[in-house]
């Protein structure tokens, strides 16, 4: 155990290891990895390889493994983002803490919470109502802790959860370690993109793939004009990307120094930029139709219906598509049409609405035309029928919707390189702890990853202690106006279970008081949070040995019994 005094940068970036807000992985970036690592470390995701679900995986194809992983997650995790999971700080508090790492004017360019409201869709509405934070007064904060694989799956402990659950990072971190340990996509091809307001991975495999919260988006996806696909598209549509981490580094817009190999972003650009661009097809225009109904009821589709002509208003077809899986750019379509209930069917053309057919025969025979010169064939079609005041709209929005442009961190940053962590998804995870705790004393993701993964016989206790009194007010709020003796009590009722498994790896107090289970030394260390926000003066001291953890409040001496093999001696906050 490890007591050097720790210089205070270092200090609150390891002791941010431990609580992982959003906040904390935005000011300190090389979190962002050091989770990932910490995940890969863990004993959890690889137990999913012996589950029958996976059966044989690493004989399928590429896209069989990746839809096996995600329909895993989907079936055993589900998305949270409860303000008071982890609790509620300030923005105060917050922009004092981190002050000397980033002025509050270039916070707010990035940070929901901190007055960024995104260029286009998030302007338009109140992020505190949003977040439901109007309930609170305009300076409270969540702290939107990201959560180890084990804090995930130990949602199951609450009563309102059925499944694991997690938060949008905490889902990002899990899905890039589940894609290397499951399908074994090697981690140079997985990249984790940060925006203000998400965070979701870029695999550079094939055309691409986005895994975006517990979902996957292929790029044909991408453009098929569904609601998912809309909520997918999002924050890359709407927001910068700040940070872009990766095995190798990272990336952040604010700071000037990178330590991602350029090699390895300049790769990242290329995919994602190719997968964020499509060609104008029949089908990509009509999925761009069903995105937005100011347009699609400006069109009529013609079909052969028992031998004769007749016509069906395109926002009909819409609706029957929305009721089944037929769909009218597909194999399906004739199934679709017989699913159209008869009184649709038209025998009349509608003059004031423009044949899409016309567009299909079109886009179909003349695929190597440029958008430019496909636009003007559009253009000379609304000339002929004049319809639908706007029209004039359609392909400056067809455009935008076939062609984003990410908005990406700089590449005239000034590029460090690192030692780098070599991993390969042939490695066992006995191999992979070994590579990371050597890599530790030269590479501070690999030594980060240690606090990640609480490795506390790993690492200097003065981080954790650190965390333990100044973040995790869940507990303290919980227990606050209870005596010394009444919180010992109520502590020693909870079940005496680790969500770490390990002899060596702790919990911190909200996630004992959270799922409201945890060892005796973790009880021990939730006690010394609350008696010390409760009442700073008091004298706390903790020691722990031989299967019992001691904490000493101003002379009283409360005992838990513990399985942790971790020596503590008179530790104090």
């Amino acid at each position: 155990m490890k007591q050097d005094k720790i210089p205070a940068e270092k200090l609150e970036k390891q002791s941010s290891a431990f609580t992982l807000s959003d906040m904390e992985i935005f000011i300190f970036p090389d979190l962002f990895y050091a989770l990932v690592l910490a995940n890969i470390m863990s004993p959890e995701i690889w137990k999913w390889r012996d589950d029958p679900w996976f059966k044989d995986i690493e004989k399928k194809s590429f896209s069989y493994k990746i839809n096996r992983v995600k329909q895993y997650i989907m079936d055993n995790y589900t998305f949270n983002l409860d303000l008071e999971t982890w609790g509620l700080t300030t923005q105060e508090k917050e922009l004092a803490r981190f002050s000397e790492y980033i002025d509050k004017d270039a916070l707010a360019q990035s940070n929901a919470l901190f007055g960024y409201e995104g260029d286009k869709y998030y302007f338009s509405i109140d992020i505190r109502k949003h977040f439901g934070l109007d309930k609170y007064t305009s300076d409270i904060i969540p702290y939107w802790k990201t959560e180890t694989v084990e804090a995930m799956n130990a949602f199951r402990h609450k009563p309102e959860y059925q499944t694991g659950a997690g938060e949008c990072v905490s889902l990002a971190t899990m899905y890039a370690a589940a894609m290397f340990i499951v399908a074994k996509i090697p981690l140079e091809k997985i990249f984790l993109i940060a925006t203000p307001l998400h965070s979701q991975n870029f695999i550079t495999e094939k055309d691409g793939i986005i895994t975006n919260n517990r979902r996957i988006v292929t790029k044909s996806m991408w453009y098929n004009g569904t609601l998912l696909s809309a909520k997918a598209r999002r924050a890359i549509e709407n927001e910068k990307i700040t940070i872009v981490s990766h095995i190798s580094g990272h990336i952040h817009t604010f700071y000037d120094k990178a330590t991602i190999s350029p090699d390895a972003y300049q790769n990242f650009s290329k995919s994602l930029k190719s997968y964020l661009k499509t060609d104008l097809t029949f089908e990509t225009f009509v999925n761009f139709l069903r995105t937005d109904p100011q347009f699609c009821c400006c069109f009529q589709y013609e079909y052969i219906r028992n031998g004769k002509q007749t016509y069906v208003e395109f926002c009909k077809i819409l609706e029957y598509e929305r009721q089944g899986k037929n769909k009218l750019t597909n194999t399906s379509k004739d199934a679709l049409f017989a699913e159209i209930g008869g009184e649709e069917f038209r025998l009349a053309r509608r003059e004031d609405k423009m044949l899409l057919n016309t567009f299909e025969k079109f886009l179909d025979e003349n695929p190597k035309l440029s958008f430019e010169e496909k636009r003007r064939f559009f253009d000379e079609m609304v000339l002929r029928v004049p319809c639908c005041d706007r029209m004039h709209e359609l392909f400056d929005k067809l455009h935008a919707f076939l062609n984003i442009e990410p908005r990406l961190p700089d590449e005239g940053k000034t590029f460090v390189k690192t030692e780098p962590v070599k991993i390969s998804e042939q490695m066992s995870r006995e191999e992979i702890i070994t590579e990371i705790e050597q890599k530790s004393s030269s590479n501070e993701v690999a030594e980060l990853a240690l606090f990640a993964a609480r490795r506390m016989d790993l690492v200097d206790w003065q981080p954790f202690v650190k965390a333990v009194v100044e973040r995790n007010p869940v507990c303290v709020e919980a227990l606050k106006n209870l005596s010394v003796q009444e919180i010992y009590d109520s502590l020693k009722t909870l079940q005496e279970e680790s969500i770490y498994n390990e002899q060596n790896r702790l919990a911190l107090p909200d996630e004992v008081w959270n799922y409201q289970v945890g060892d005796g030394l973790e009880k021990a260390f939730a006690m010394m949070s609350v008696v010390v926000n409760k009442n700073p003066q008091s004298t706390v001291k903790l020691s722990s040995s031989e299967k019992l953890a001691t904490l000493e409040v101003d002379g009283k001496t409360f005992e838990f019994a513990t399985q942790k093999t971790l020596t503590i001696k008179n530790l104090s906050p």
